[in-house]
């Protein structure tokens, strides 16, 4: 089963496939989509929504798992986010692939296995569960990842549990994680 996974954004919008055989994962496919830095919002749209059409008709996806929208207290990147999400729902319709939703929150309790992990523990665990030489950047194609996973999983941690078992307690608390000093990443 192939699971393509969407993280919407209005500046860069994040996708990635996975592919799973029982336990297997396998990744397929990763990448952030950005429109040129002087094109107007509409010609962004264009852009995120030609881009995943094209994408998810390549890796011919069984499902399409998007992050749902959080709460924002700026209305503007909000509305902002909900057009980006909407192209990107609409590119997956248009290839008549099944979409599944879920919350930050969710995604984030089924693949790191703490709901208010943030974006560098998911990264880290992306890599674990997909068996990744390095880590998936940027932060966009993690989450997208991350979202993919998530419906691997179907709401649990088990895969993830499974996949760190020979990892020594103390790594496998993400709570407790921190990485190694000069470990940035542009959000």
């Amino acid at each position: 089963m192939r699971i393509f996974g969407i993280d919407p954004g209005s500046m860069r919008t994040g996708y990635g496939c996975v592919e799973q055989d029982g336990a297997v994962l396998r990744l397929v496919t990763s990448g952030a989509i950005s429109a040129p830095s002087g094109a107007s919002f509409p010609e962004k749209l264009h852009v995120i929504h030609d881009t995943l059409l094209r994408v998810i008709r390549e890796t011919a996806p069984d499902c399409v798992s998007v992050e749902n929208l959080f709460h924002s207290r700026n209305v503007r990147s909000a509305l902002q986010l909900g057009h980006a999400r909407g192209v990107a729902l609409l590119a997956a319709v248009v290839a008549g692939v099944p979409i599944v939703e879920y919350t930050p929150a969710e995604i984030k309790l089924a693949v790191v296995g703490y709901g208010r992990a943030d974006k560098l523990q998911v990264q880290h665990m992306v890599k674990l569960l997909l068996r990744l030489d390095k880590l998936p950047t940027p932060y966009d194609a993690s989450d997208a990842l991350a979202a993919a996973l998530c419906h691997c999983h179907s709401g649990t941690s088990a895969l993830a549990h499974r996949a760190t078992r020979g990892v020594p307690r103390h790594l496998r608390n993400w709570r407790d994680f921190r990485p190694a000093t000069g470990v940035r990443q542009a959000p």
